[in-house]
């Protein structure tokens, strides 16, 4: 912690952690200070020593200490060092009857002391003088593993440990162990099974019991099982019922001594609770009465409400109790208690005596059952246990405790003769199967039963929404209804009152019900709301939690364990009674037991011999409040042997100190036998408190106290005190709240009726905000506490490490508050408190402190709930109080003073907003009420309105009113007609979010103006004066921040904007526009319309997402159209233009179809492609082409997939109209006129066989007219035609034989195709002129190149950020791409041979990425170029087309580029000469030489290396198809002639014997090239030309071949030594072998590819000469494969081996 003011690390150790000890109550005692040299952290009290627990670790006993040596019998009066505990880190003592305990930092425990009873947990020792290691060991995991332990407790013959893991273990003797064992003592530490699972906070022990603080386990996810009808443990029943004559006595008392129910007898593993993981029950054995009592003579009055007819409930023990002998089986307890038999030496006569009658009791009811067949009753029960819901109940678990009952007896003896009301019992769904069956044997019985059980009280207080409960609430209500059953019949009651409400269901028996009830049914029913929250949330489960339970077991012989009886528990049970209570710590006497809750009440049972239980019961075997004066509120306990000590609040914020119980008389010191004075009858306070200083805690052991105090060091100690008090006094606020006002208000059956629907639902919320922040209260008020008795560190305050949970806890409440006070809420509330308190409703007034006198009740409610801001703003008082204490340069002052100036913020804000609901609240009262209704909301506050006619509308009627509103959220226009004041008889609402207001100039006719424009409407407002107009302005401009900003009416002012954004994102619904009426918009705005993404909603279920421009879906957008009759949507995705689908999109419709391509007004328009189904649906077809307005037109592609055709010509209105070609999967082609969606005209038809026919088509594949049919061999026919091919013609006309001399004839025959399909210049229109669009241009180079250059600078970036919002979609590669992209090269000036390759490099990038137009271009093209000639295009016919056609592409997109590059040379032009060209041309002289390949300009050059690659597949695949003849020889050449050896293979093709190698290279050494050497003479050569199959452009194959003639001369060179100069006549053999020996399969294709698309500039040059080479080769091969294949072979026979040349 920093250091305080003045004090810093020199503040005296007398000055905090002071100990003072002392005995009795009398003014005559003097505490006496223990003198120390270090601040005492912790005190321990035993029977007559003490432990003290010093800063620093170390640790001192004193008082008598026999187990000592060498020390006096009398005691010593120094604190002794315990020198054994010297070396280590103390954290926690504990003192036992005779016997003490301590936990280091590292979790490790040391006892020492008497260990007679195993209490030491050391075996072989009676005494253990010093601190020795005791190891607690978890023996179960494997390896053993050590247990680290927090705490410790002693009693007086055992010991208890809690561990890290918050589970229990224990040691000693005695059933207060809580171990399933009989055999004493206990020497190692023993988990307490029964508790393991549980998360335990603290423990306690008696002399003779146990306690132990738990955590309530979170609710069981599975449905709760129904209950048995027998005890699991000892085999009884655990229901009876007894008919009488006028009533019947249903009793569920049964008793089972061990107190918790294993299932499957399984001892080891029960360790789970009722509310834990499954192994352990809650069981209905638990007693609801007691069967003992001191004062047999007391009763409890015996209705619970008027009229009710009782059922009397005998609370009996087992059979077995007293009457069963003990058995072999009956294990004996080490202290003579047998197991499942009442310990009957522990009692008294009268108890064994009443135990017996009670007993006798139940089994006289048990006889005078009225069924003869009780196993047919049971099997009833069962089967009506499937159709009964379960029981319902809202429980208030915090509610304040009954007061204590007057001075009669806490148990309750029942007459037979008696009837007695009791409550429905916890195990709500066998009862109620009981209650069935007995309604089912007696009939009209039930309705008293019912009405005895307060049934009535259960329909009356039944809210719908109940039978929803969450299941945890059941869960938790059901657990504190088992309480019920602890605690006396009028415990019960009063418990019962304090709840909401719970349902009972009975199915099937309403008839057989009183009609009083069934009157009491149908009224309105009451909506139960829970104050308490459920759990803890998670965002402050930090926190001390005060959902707890406390569990007891051992000796209860007066009552100590809290269960309603005297019995002893052998293992932990839970005390019912007090669950809901938020205990938050418990202390143990010898003979009794308290309670601490949250709320500072003290509840304490056991022994009352002497008064030190606080009240007067005696004794009290329930845990029972102790009686303190009002305003005083306990927050420390300590029990001793025979007292009670309290540590609490009082006026002031300086503790005090009040004792309970016995008197300890003046006497020696010395005397060895206490003498003992007389009692309290009720806790006292002592006089000498003040003195002391401000205590932190307290402690009580055997008849001593002690009080650990500080001194108030420059007010920081008291600071902390009274932060604490101010805490603890305003949760014992919030709590009478609940308990006082909420819950009997809530029981009203008409409070629904009286608030009304929407009022109902802001009451509940209201609740279930002021029971979160009482919780939180709660929680901190704990927190503070425990900081009290521990820490100092200022920075572990809760209220600054949690700040903002504060505060948005304050914020949401203050926002509910306000809520029902703006809808009347709390006027509402009158009438229901009047009925409930009376007309003067006194007692809400009596909470309401500090409110003005004569106050209406509404506003004293009003001032009532709005008293958690006065709490916040004490907070950030007292936090500076505490900020003051610290140097104004720590860290601590810094932090206290940013939180204390949050919490005053936060109540100026709060305390703005009440005033603004307030006023709200006034004007509704004055606003006319036909509108209020719909007009007047929970959250919406008054701004200003202009009911003094400080606002007109522009323009309005001369008889017109118009009333301007403004809200937080609207501005509201209300019209009307004159005279009719008040009444208005329409009204708009504008929502602010989408409201603009800018200011009117004033320089027409001095008008002060205001223009309000919204979605669908603009008026003008004029102001009377110019400050009225600045005050709209003002207030308008706040008023739409605010509401943007979601801040609410925040009107500070500092950090608000002087105008709201006129671009900002809300929704609206808009109502008037014809298109968009009743469709809901989200997104940005500008000026009052969509602007920016947004969405667009429909009530039909249509939908857009995108991007909007001036109110209009403009840029790219996603549309979504429901398909009722499908089931399906049309999705569009793609691009808008002012409201319709415009540009590139993808629609998928919902029959299955799939458009991809342009749009223009909705409709298809430009280039697409129209998917129709699947491969495996009726009609599957593809279409890509061109559209106008919706219909193919122009050029495009038809795949019919079903038909196996594929049609590439002109379309007119979706029918084929024109030229066109069709090709089909059988290898027919056609190429012709079409009219008519039909083969109509002129046409040539081929068949796979080369079968023509050249004449007149019909229809499709009918022959009508003239024509010539061709057959394979020659032969041809003229004449008529008529018939559909392949199915049998008809013809009449002249059959022709070509003679072998009519070779001029023939020729003039030869068929050209392509002739009537569509020119390749003709095709793709649609593709280019959209890529031009995109450019600007309205027709192709007419445009400006700065205004394309502009386009496609906006593209790329629209493109980009586009695909921002979706990463994955761009590469890292592809964002450089496009960064690259955005550096335009120079394209004025002329174009030097380095600019041009600045202009490839541009172009390939450009080229490579879709965002590009060039791009998007290429795309398109290589997607038309496969659609059309792949799968079913794939026919040799089409190869001539497809060739043109890729010119066609390299012509059109070249000039693309000459228009974006003007200086661009043309086809075959020149470029510009460089500076340092022309110097080299100067100085190389005046030489004529033809222009270098690399300066002529072609777009062959320039663009198929972009082009080729991505069309070379479908390409080369019908040149293969093509030349696939040609091919098949070639190979077969190839491969006859490479089975011969190298030196065979070069003398067989006449290569000259100079080139012949000599040596070859193998892996890297020389070697001799032998006559069988194969593959190894010009192996670099060959491999460098079987690199022509893996490139694409002829320029790259060309290079190919370039490098394979380089290689040939490079490996002869270094043959011959000498220069030498290549002859046609010694090359071509060479070059032949080299060809042969690289073995390319398809070398015809290559060759013919390369032909085709060579650039013609290198035709001429030494690429064409090398070129013509390899052709001359493979035409060589080719012409001559029979004569090469005959001679090699023969040379093979003659000469196998060459070994003669």
């Amino acid at each position: 912690m920093e250091k305080l003011k003045s004090s810093g690390e020199e503040e005296s150790s007398g000055e905090r952690g002071v100990l003072h000890t002392w005995r009795g109550y009398s003014c005559s005692v003097t505490p006496e200070k223990v003198l120390l040299s270090r601040p005492v952290l912790q005190a321990a009290l035993g029977a007559k020593h003490g432990v003290l627990l010093v800063e620093g670790g170390q640790v001192y006993s004193f008082g008598e200490l026999p187990w000592k040596q060498n020390q006096p019998s009398s005691g010593t009066t120094e604190p002794l060092l315990e020198a054994g505990l010297s070396e280590q880190h103390v954290v926690c003592v504990a003192a036992g009857a005779s016997h003490s305990g301590a936990v280091t930092e590292d979790g490790v425990v040391h006892m020492w002391g008497d260990n007679t009873y195993g209490q030491c947990g050391l075996s072989g020792l009676s005494v253990v003088p010093n601190p020795t290691p005791v190891a607690v060991v978890d023996c179960e995991a494997t390896p053993p593993q050590p247990i680290r332990v927090l705490e410790v407790a002693c009693g007086e013959q055992h010991t208890l440990a809690l561990s890290a893991r918050h589970e229990v273990w224990s040691w000693g003797s005695g059933c207060q162990l809580g171990l399933l064992t009989t055999t004493f003592p206990v020497w190692k530490p023993h988990k307490v099974e029964h508790l393991a699972g549980r998360h335990v906070l603290q423990v306690v022990c008696g002399a003779s019991h146990s306690l132990a603080l738990v955590r309530c386990l979170p609710p069981p996810q599975e449905a709760r099982r129904l209950p048995a009808d027998k005890c699991g443990q000892c085999n009884q029943s655990l229901y009876t019922m007894t008919d009488k004559e006028d009533h019947v006595i249903i009793s569920d008392s049964h008793y089972c001594p061990l107190g918790v129910e294993l299932e499957d007898g399984d001892s080891k593993s029960g360790s789970e609770g009722s509310l834990g993981l499954g192994k352990m029950k809650s069981s209905p054995s638990e007693p609801i009465l007691s069967a003992y009592t001191q004062s047999p003579k007391s009763v409890i009055p015996l209705s619970s409400s008027p009229g009710a007819t009782s059922v009397s409930a005998p609370a009996p023990v087992s059979e077995t109790q007293g009457q069963t002998p003990r058995t072999e089986s009956q294990p004996v307890l080490a202290d003579g208690v047998v197991s499942g038999a009442a310990p009957q030496s522990q009692t008294s006569e009268t108890d064994s005596t009443e135990a017996r009658a009670s007993a006798e009791l139940t089994a006289a009811g048990a006889k005078c059952s009225p069924y003869p067949d009780e196993q047919a009753l049971k099997d009833y029960l069962k089967r009506l246990s499937d159709q009964t819901l379960a029981e319902q109940a809202s429980k208030n678990q915090t509610a304040q405790c009954s007061q204590p009952l007057p001075e009669s007896s806490d148990v309750f003896i029942s007459d037979p003769s008696t009837p007695v009301a009791q409550s429905v019992t916890p195990m709500g769904s066998a009862l109620n199967h009981l209650v069935v069956s007995c309604a089912s044997a007696v009939g009209e019985r039930v309705a008293s039963t019912y009405e005895a059980l307060s049934l009535r009280k259960v329909i009356n207080y039944w809210g719908p929404g109940e039978s929803r409960e969450r299941p945890e609430e059941r869960v938790r209500q059901e657990e504190h209804r088992q309480g019920k059953k602890s605690c006396s019949l009028g415990d019960i009651r009063e418990e019962e009152a304090e709840g909401l409400s719970r349902r009972l269901s009975l199915p099937g028996l309403l008839s057989q019900v009183s009609p009083r009830l069934l009157r009491r049914v149908s009224r309105p029913p009451v909506r139960a709301v829970a104050l308490t929250p459920v759990g803890v949330a998670e965002s402050d489960a930090h926190l001390p939690s005060l959902q707890t339970e406390v569990w007891s077991w051992g000796r209860g012989q007066e009552g100590q364990l809290g269960h309603g009886d005297l019995l002893p528990r052998l293992q932990p049970l839970c005390i019912k009674s007090l669950s809901g209570k938020e205990v938050i710590r418990v202390a143990a006497g010898a003979l009794h037991s308290l309670a601490l809750t949250a709320q500072s009440e003290v509840y304490s049972w056991g022994s009352n011999s002497f008064g030190q239980l606080g009240h007067m019961e005696s004794p009290s075997t329930i845990p029972r409040l102790a009686k303190l004066s009002d305003g005083i509120r306990a927050w420390d306990v300590g029990a001793g042997q025979h007292h009670t000590l309290l540590l609490a609040d009082g006026d002031c914020f300086q503790p005090i100190l009040y004792y309970s119980g016995q008197q300890v008389k003046e006497g020696s010191a010395e005397s060895t036998q206490e003498q003992t004075g007389g009692y309290t009858q009720q806790p006292v306070l002592l006089p000498f408190c003040m003195n002391l200083g401000y205590v932190s805690s307290v402690c009580a052991g055997g008849q001593s106290c002690a009080a650990l105090a500080d001194r108030n060091v420059m007010g920081f100690i008291g600071s902390l005190h009274e932060l604490a008090a101010a805490e603890r006094k305003y949760y014992c606020k919030l709590t009478s709240i609940k308990s006082v006002l909420l819950q009997p208000l809530l029981k009203l059956e008409s409070l629904s009726s009286a608030l009304g629907p929407a009022c109902t639902g802001l009451l509940q919320n209201l609740i279930s905000r002021f029971g979160r922040l009482a919780q939180l209260t709660g929680q901190n008020s704990a927190s503070l506490t425990s900081f009290l008795r521990r820490s100092r560190d200022v920075r572990g305050l809760v209220l600054l490490e949690n700040a903002q949970l504060f505060l948005d806890t304050y914020s949401e409440y203050c926002a509910s508050v306000g809520n029902l006070l703006v809808m009347g809420g709390f006027q509402a509330l009158v009438r229901p408190c009047q009925d409930v308190f009376g007309k003067g409703a006194e007692v809400v007034q009596k909470l309401s402190e500090g409110c003005e006198d004569g106050a209406m009740l509404a506003d004293i409610l009003s001032h009532l709930f709005y008293l958690p801001v006065r709490h916040l703003h004490e907070y950030g008082h007292l936090l500076l109080k505490l900020a003051t204490c610290y140097e104004v340069n720590s860290m601590d002052y810094q932090k206290l003073q940013d939180v204390c100036s949050k919490y005053e913020s936060l109540v100026l804000l709060l305390k703005r907003k009440r005033k603004e609901a307030e006023y709200t609240l006034h004007f509704w009262k004055s606003f006319p009420g036909k509108m209020t209704d719909s007009l007047r909301k929970p959250s919406r506050r008054l701004v200003c309105e202009s009911s003094n006619k400080a606002l007109t509308l522009q323009n309005a009627g001369r008889f017109s009113v118009n009333w301007f509103i403004l809200f937080n959220d609207a501005l509201v226009h209300a019209q009307g007609m004159l005279p009719c004041k008040g009444l208005f008889s329409t009204h708009h609402v504008f929502p602010l979010a989408t409201l603009w207001v800018e200011p009117v100039s004033e320089e027409n006719a001095g008008l002060y103006g205001l223009k309000v424009t919204s979605p669908e409407e603009s008026f003008t407002l004029l102001a009377s004066s110019p400050s009225e107009k600045a005050k709209w302005l003002r207030s308008i401009n706040q008023a739409v921040e605010q509401a943007l900003s979601g801040t609410g009416m925040d009107t500070s002012g500092a950090a608000m904007r002087a105008d709201p954004p006129i671009s900002r994102t809300a929704s609206y619904t808009f109502y008037k526009d014809s298109r968009l009426k009743e469709v809901m918009y989200e997104g940005r705005w500008l000026a009052g319309k969509p602007n920016g993404r947004g969405v667009l909603k429909w009530p039909d279920g249509r939908m857009y997402t995108g991007t909007f421009k001036n109110g209009l879906e403009d840029g790219y957008g996603d549309y979504i159209v429901p398909n009722k009759n499908l089931n399906k949507s049309d999705h569009y995705q793609g691009h808008w233009k002012d409201g319709k689908m415009h540009g590139f999109g993808n629609f998928r419709y919902a029959t299955g179809e799939l458009y991809e391509g342009s749009f223009q007004d909705n409709m298809r328009h430009g280039h697409g492609m129209l998917r129709s189904g699947k491969l495996n649906s009726t009609s599957p077809s593809v279409f890509i082409g061109q559209w106008l307005h919706d219909k193919k037109t122009g050029y495009g592609v038809f795949d019919d997939i079903t038909r196996g055709e594929k049609y590439m010509g002109l379309w007119q209105e979706d029918l084929r109209q024109g030229n066109g070609v069709i090709v089909t999967q059988f290898g027919l082609y056609y190429e012709g006129a079409f009219s008519n969606n039909k083969m109509m005209g002129t046409g040539v038809l081929l068949s796979e066989d080369d079968t023509t026919f050249e004449g007149d088509f019909s229809d499709d594949w009918t022959l009508s007219g003239k024509g010539t049919l061709t057959m394979p061999n020659g032969d041809y026919i003229e004449g008529s035609f008529s018939g559909v091919w392949g199915t049998g013609l008809k013809i009449s006309g002249s059959y022709y034989k070509p003679n072998l001399y009519d070779s001029d004839k023939d020729k003039n025959r030869t068929l050209k195709l392509g002739r009537l399909a569509v020119p390749s210049e003709e095709k793709w229109k649609a593709v280019f002129g959209e890529c031009w669009s995109r450019l600007g241009c309205e027709s192709p180079g007419q445009g400006d190149t700065s205004t394309a250059w502009d386009n496609i600078a906006i593209a790329l970036t629209t493109n980009r950020r586009q695909h921002r919002d979706s990463p994955e979609l761009l590469s890292r590669s592809h964002n450089k791409t496009l960064e690259s992209l955005e550096f335009i090269p120079q394209h004025v000036g002329p174009v030097t041979l380095e600019k041009y390759h600045i202009i490839r490099r541009y172009l390939i990038k450009a080229c490579d990425t879709p965002l590009h137009p060039l791009g998007r271009l290429v795309e398109t093209l290589v997607a038309v170029y496969r659609m059309t000639y792949v799968g079913v295009g794939a026919n040799r016919r089409l190869l001539q087309q497809a060739v043109n056609e890729i010119k066609s592409y390299l012509s059109r997109i070249f000039q693309i580029v000459r228009f974006l590059f003007p200086d661009l040379p043309e086809e075959g032009g020149l470029l510009a000469e460089g500076p340092n060209e022309k110097k080299e041309s100067e100085s190389s002289g005046n030489k004529i030489d033809s222009p270098k390949p690399g300066r002529v300009v072609s777009s062959s050059a320039l663009l198929l290396p972009v082009l080729l690659p991505r069309l070379y597949p479908p390409l080369f695949t019908l040149y293969a198809l093509e030349k696939e003849k040609e091919d098949d020889v070639y190979w077969e050449c190839v491969l006859r002639l490479n089975k011969q050896p190298d030196l065979a293979l070069l003398a067989f093709l006449g290569v000259h014997q100079k080139f012949w190698p000599v040596t070859m290279t193998l892996h890297g050494e020389k070697q001799q090239v032998l006559s069988s050497t194969k593959d190894a003479c010009f192996a670099s050569a060959v491999e460098t030309l079987q690199q022509i199959s893996t490139t694409f452009t002829p320029s790259d194959k060309l290079q190919v071949i370039q490098l394979t003639f380089e290689e040939i001369t490079q490996e002869v060179l270094a043959l011959l030594k000498q220069d030498f100069l290549w002859s046609m006549d010694d090359l071509f053999p060479v070059f032949l072998y080299v060809v042969l020996r690289a073995r390319i399969r398809n070398l015809g294709s290559e060759v013919s590819l390369i032909e085709d698309l060579m650039d013609p500039c290198v035709q001429h040059g030494e690429h064409g000469i090398m070129f013509t080479t390899l052709k001359v080769v493979c035409t060589h091969t080719y012409t001559h494969t029979h004569t090469l294949t005959q001679t090699s072979q023969l040379y093979e026979v003659e000469s196998p081996g060459m070994a003669f040349i």
